[in-house]
């Protein structure tokens, strides 16, 4: 399977300005194979460290920090050589150590010459005990439409949506749109992929999915030290897939629980966001440049970290995706859509990501994002359907240079009578928007 981010380890190798990285990324996202795999192009020798498993490394640590004693060590305890730009040491599961973690400021300061990647699937909940600045960074998600493209052996049409060919991809529509439903049933945890791949068996895809999400609750009770705090996350993981079904995704406590309140939840809320679990999309009523500047932190909406295991939570059979002359799809009022365009957004690292929606009014936009310039309003529809009033009251009101209309249309655009332009973009083209309006 081909993943992306190893684009930008190679980039990150290749810096004179290399810092150890820190590989964030929610479990089973498949960052330690990305590291094997870099690992295997890129150097004579990898070396992994699990401080999960390995207490003895613990111990190393535990007594010396500085770069040199550890090296000395770690030769001693593995009996292998350490060629600083020859060898990358590979921390996994760091947050099992503290003083492993406090050991990366260490090497930045005195070791740079050494390849480092450190990961974990709890990185993010680690705030205020991660060397912050003395770091590099990246996040691995589960693989993009593209990527599970390249791993199902559609490569020529993967590479026809990173070059933005549209007029081959226009020829192509019918295919792509029985390959992104397969993608929607599959999503891209690369395990579930893998199973896709190896048996073809959709019950066997919807059993890996649903081992991954019992995986997931089994992590919520045994990396949560307070057991109030743990079924308030069981709470909302289980109310998401309700709440996106809705025509008004708007995340509301009360769905939750009776009586339900944003204090009670805010602990197992932030726990869910850190780890990767889930993407929390705010309202922004202002679209002005820079958006962060006028979110609305009270009034959310709740995206899942894959759109399979989405499926598998709210229990969608096969057909009902797959089958042809479904309409399920736009029964759950473009449920799947939001979902698919959030997450794609999201691994192409288009951001900020916000909705637009303004108070006392039923007008919303699914998404919005800022350009160079300018807000981009991002309105979804799940079919060919794609009349949205919701669009006429922002283009109306705010006269944006560039609208986006993503639907499983062919890609165009038009000059609206607002002055902008309303650009027809195809569900799997989405990730491209930047490049596709010249941002």
């Amino acid at each position: 399977m081909e993943r992306y981010l190893i684009k930008d380890l190679k980039n990150w190798q290749n810096s004179p300005r290399r810092k150890p990285l820190m590989l964030y990324g929610a479990r089973q996202v498949g960052k330690t194979w990305l590291v094997r795999d870099f690992a295997s192009s890129s150097y004579n020798d990898l070396i992994e460290l699990n401080f999960f498993t390995d207490n003895a490394l613990k111990a190393i640590f535990d007594k010396d920090i500085s770069p040199a004693y550890i090296i000395h060590q770690l030769k001693l305890y593995l009996n292998k050589d350490i060629k600083p730009e020859r060898t990358l040491l590979f921390f996994d599961e760091i947050q099992e150590s503290q003083r492993a973690m406090d050991s990366l400021k260490s090497f930045n300061d005195k070791g740079r010459e050494y390849n480092i990647i450190a990961a974990g699937s709890f990185l993010g909940v680690m705030t205020g005990r991660r060397p912050v600045g003395q770091t590099d960074q990246l996040t691995l998600h589960p693989m993009s439409f593209c990527e599970f493209l390249e791993a199902i052996g559609r490569g020529n049409l993967a590479q026809a949506i990173n070059q933005c060919d549209t007029k081959a991809l226009s020829g192509a529509s019918d295919l792509l749109e029985s390959l992104l439903k397969q993608y929607y049933f599959t999503g891209g945890m690369p395990s579930v992929v893998s199973e896709y791949i190896t048996s073809g068996d959709l019950d066997k895809v919807r059993e890996a999915q649903n081992g991954l999400i019992t995986t997931y609750k089994g992590d919520f009770s045994k990396h949560i030290n307070d057991s109030r705090t743990e079924p308030k996350i069981r709470m909302l993981w289980d109310s998401i897939s309700l709440h996106l079904a809705k025509e008004n995704k708007k995340f509301i406590y009360r769905n939750v629980k009776s009586g339900g309140r944003a204090a009670e939840f805010e602990n197992a809320m932030q726990w869910l966001k850190d780890t990767g679990l889930v993407h929390k999309i705010n309202k922004v009523e202002t679209p002005k440049l820079p958006l962060k500047m006028y979110f609305k932190n009270e009034f959310f909406k709740l995206f899942i970290i894959d759109i399979g295991l989405l499926g598998a939570q709210a229990e969608i059979k096969p057909a009902h995706i797959l089958s042809a002359g479904t309409d399920i799809v736009d029964d759950m009022n473009g449920m799947l859509a939001e979902q698919f365009v959030c997450q794609e957004l999201k691994a192409a690292n288009v951001s900020p990501l916000f909705f637009w929606g303004r108070e006392g009014s039923t007008a919303e936009i699914d998404f919005i994002i800022q350009g160079e310039k300018d807000v981009i309003p991002i309105e979804v529809k799940s079919s060919k359907h794609t009349k949205s009033q919701s669009l006429k009251v922002y283009m109306s009101e705010y006269k944006p240079k560039f609208a986006v209309r993503s639907s499983l249309k062919n890609f165009g655009y038009i000059q609206s009578k607002f002055g902008g332009s309303l650009y027809s973009i195809p569900l799997y083209l989405i990730s491209k928007i930047e490049k596709l309006l010249g941002e």
